[in-house]
């Protein structure tokens, strides 16, 4: 049997003000005061939702501080740790800390993890769960991360939710964007309901442990508007060795390809126009990678959702990833619009960035609200709660 979550979600009005276009949104009780991206584009015959999800949430443990990989029959110790929503929330929150209507459909654990988790999201964040459910006896999936030389190495453990006995709620709902994460020689029904009634499709897609990596394979992307894979995935499937050959030749088969390219940026061509844009990486101190790529693509869609010229796009996904990976976790190291204001401050006021960067940021100066933040956004903490005297 599956139940309704039991916690409540009361709705309070955010207060913050912007400029450039953006208006206050309303959030829940404890979320992230955030300004809409969108607000000059809403009518009354929106969709009630942004974007949809669906996906597992797994409960993160994220290690740092690590000198090297750990070396076996040996322990190490971890000078960092934090826990988060990982999974499919990486991307969710994200999205939702950015400002847009976000709807998750997943299943949660009923055990302190998923409280935690389903919390999390809902309460903290602002995200619509109204379709996840809560499965009785089901443990929530984990995932221990450990973050060292710049990379990270994650070990899983979660079984398949089972399925709902009751009828389930019409997925995906009526959305502007769907995110999809492509699973190698399997169609999800969903995505192409989702494209046929309307939805702006954006399909990631994961590591092809078959080692077949043919594009065949992918079948849901005749249902996509963008592709965003990163440069090793992106040049298996077009069996080229140039990150641009290759987002050039997927730029064949779906309207946008996005290739990301790590310390070297990104590079995207329209398939529609021939427009070509690349943008470099942003330099930062990087504490933790997990979910930046997760983070890339929610800055991507907010800017395409927000009707952005291609290489503001690429730019904006590229610094939200940069600032990410500056904190633990990966959901709740995702930025929210005062801390991408507060880069933009710094790096104008200090010559820790070229000045090829602060000219290609320059178009943030019309959309960062100007609004001090009166509570700050949650981040990933070593354990889950202290008990209270």
């Amino acid at each position: 049997m599956t139940v309704d979550s039991p916690h409540t979600t009361p709705r309070v009005t955010a207060q913050a003000a912007g400029q450039g276009g953006f208006t206050p949104v309303e959030r829940l009780e404890g979320a992230t005061p955030v300004l809409d991206p969108l607000a000059a584009l809403r009518s009354d015959s929106d969709p009630a939702t942004d974007v949809y999800l669906t996906g597992t949430v797994f409960l993160d443990i994220i290690l740092t501080g690590l000198d090297s990989a750990p070396v076996r029959g040996t322990e190490s110790w971890a000078r960092g740790m934090g826990s988060s929503p990982g999974g499919i929330a990486n991307m969710a929150t994200a999205l939702a800390r950015l400002g847009l209507r976000t709807s998750l459909a997943a299943a949660f654990g009923d055990d302190m993890y998923g409280e935690y988790c389903w919390e999390s999201l809902s309460r903290g964040e602002g995200i619509d769960l109204s379709l996840s459910r809560t499965v009785p006896g089901w443990h929530s999936p984990v995932t221990v991360s450990m973050a060292y030389e710049g990379e990270r190495t994650m070990v899983s453990h979660g079984h398949e939710a089972p399925p709902p006995e009751e009828p389930a709620p019409e997925c995906p709902p009526p959305a502007r964007a769907c995110v999809a994460l492509l699973v190698p020689g399997k169609q999800e029904e969903w995505i192409a309901t989702a494209a046929r009634r309307g939805s702006r499709v954006f399909a990631d897609v994961g590591w092809d442990d078959t080692g077949r990596w043919d594009p065949a394979d992918l079948a849901d992307l005749e249902h996509c508007e963008a592709f965003l894979p990163n440069a090793e995935e992106a040049m298996r499937y077009t069996r080229t060795d140039c990150p641009r050959a290759a987002a050039r030749a997927l730029a064949d088969k779906v309207p946008l390809a996005v290739v990301t390219m790590g310390e070297r940026g990104a590079y995207a061509v329209d398939g529609r126009t021939g427009e070509c844009a690349e943008v470099p990486a942003i330099v930062v101190e990087a504490l933790d990678p997990t979910g930046a790529g997760d983070v890339f693509v929610a800055g991507f869609v907010t800017g395409t959702l927000a009707e952005w010229p291609l290489a503001d796009r690429l730019a904006f996904a590229g610094l939200t990833a940069a600032l990410s990976v500056q904190e633990f976790g990966g959901s709740l190291s995702a930025p929210g619009w005062v801390e991408i204001a507060a880069w933009w401050q710094h790096v104008r006021a200090y010559n820790d960035q070229s000045a090829v960067t602060l000219r290609r940021y320059a178009f943030l100066d019309g959309l960062l609200p100007a609004a001090p933040r009166p509570w700050p956004l949650r981040r990933a903490v070593p354990t889950l709660g202290f008990r209270h005297s």
